[in-house]
């Protein structure tokens, strides 16, 4: 897939600078390379020379492209394999969307296809990487700008993080070796490391999760600006991978488990395909305790309190019991969960909510006492469906499952 998206695109001297670029020396050495100690760190990547673009694939929950890797983030390692993190709590942005919808749209268009937070949450996502990743940039600060304008660095940032991701179409390179995604073929480390290695020129680092293999990162030294330089890539240093030498499984994304079933009459036969769900019920009250969301007709409900129906694992929620021993109430990582009296009555579980009340008769979760809330429409693909306690087009029931 990645290879079909512009390739041309991406040159390797890659990134167009939202501001005035700079002009650095054309010979300032590559960072990690230097022999003496370079003094404009506006041109010289320093203490985070040893840039990394990585990538994930994930299936549990299943994100982005089924034919496509997606991007973790465009890091910058220390040349030792160390590394800073939140190098400017003044510059963690939480309007990535609103940045990019201004300064580079086509990048945003392209991150929302294949830069994806596995909770269906890709706002913090880019939030994170760039408040932990982005800040720990020298070339990116803002004193490096000529005409510097706020948030310049934010579109900086992804635009080359997405630049440099479009010429590492790693399912194109494995599948060129023979490496496919399958639910019962394995792999060895070696020969992953050999096909990658093959286009990418040195040794990428494979990272596994129980023997499942889920992310790479591409290691190279910068002449120059990130977002205006040269790349070259090099050999690893710090983390290695993590995969074992042989067994390695490389899931399919999507897949879905299903229950087969045979009908026979006197003189005919079928045989259909179906998927059982059982609701769990239990005694009406107040719920407590962690669990997930499952919705009916399908689906569950992920961290931010929206409706996902692309497969995966949900989000765990914690239900914790009101004084009154009938209600409760439900938060996520994101936060409290709150039906917004404002506006729309829409469910929204985030920071700075305060939680609503609800209830449970036995079967379905409830809120001022009705068993069914609304969706616009049934979310598709890797959308996330709006949850309201009004009326609208499609209606569902959310039930509890402990865990």
């Amino acid at each position: 897939m990645l290879s079909k998206i512009a390739l041309v695109e991406a040159a390797v001297a890659i990134g167009s600078a939202t501001a005035a670029s700079l002009s650095c020396s054309a010979d300032l050495p590559f960072s990690c390379s230097n022999t003496t100690a370079v003094q404009d760190l506006c041109c010289f990547n320093y203490p985070g020379g040893d840039i990394l673009l990585t990538q994930f694939w994930d299936t549990d929950p299943s994100t982005g492209p089924s034919d496509s890797w997606t991007i973790h983030g465009l890091w910058p390692d220390n040349c030792d394999g160390t590394y800073e993190q939140y190098c400017d709590m003044n510059r963690q942005y939480t309007n990535i969307t609103a940045i990019l919808k201004a300064k580079a749209p086509c990048t945003l268009k392209t991150m929302q296809t294949y830069w994806k937070d596995y909770e269906g949450d890709d706002e913090s996502f880019w939030e994170h990487e760039f408040g932990k990743h982005g800040t720990c940039i020298s070339t990116l600060n803002p004193e490096c700008y000529a005409d510097y304008q706020a948030t310049d660095e934010v579109a900086d940032y992804f635009n080359q993080a997405v630049s440099l991701f479009k010429t590492l179409p790693t399912y194109d390179w494995l599948a060129a070796a023979g490496i496919v995604p399958s639910a019962t073929q394995t792999y060895t480390l070696a020969a992953i490391q050999a096909a990658l290695t093959a286009h990418h020129g040195h040794n990428v680092v494979i990272r596994c999760s129980s023997g499942v293999l889920n992310e790479l990162w591409y290691h190279y030294h910068v002449q120059g600006p990130v977002y205006q330089g040269t790349y070259q890539a090099v050999d690893p240093v710090g983390s290695g991978s993590t995969c074992p030498s042989t067994g390695i499984k490389y899931l399919p994304k999507y897949t879905t488990t299903t229950t087969t079933t045979a009908s026979t009459a006197t003189t005919t036969t079928t045989k259909t395909t179906t998927t059982s769900t059982t609701i769990p019920t239990g005694t009406p009250g107040a719920l407590s305790g962690k669990g997930y969301v499952y919705v009916s007709p399908d689906g569950f409900m992920i961290s931010t309190g929206n409706w996902y129906r692309a497969g995966g694992t949900p989000a765990t929620y914690t239900a914790a019991a009101n004084s009154d021993g009938q209600t409760f109430t439900l938060k996520t990582s994101k936060g409290p969960c709150q039906v917004l009296s404002s506006g729309d009555a829409s469910l929204s579980c985030a920071s700075g909510n305060t939680a609503s009340s609800f209830g449970y008769d036995g079967t379905y979760l409830t809120y001022g006492g009705s068993a069914t809330f609304y969706a616009a429409a049934a979310p598709t693909g890797q959308d996330k469906g709006t949850v309201y306690t009004t009326a609208q087009a499609v209606s569902l029931q959310m039930y509890w499952v402990a865990i």
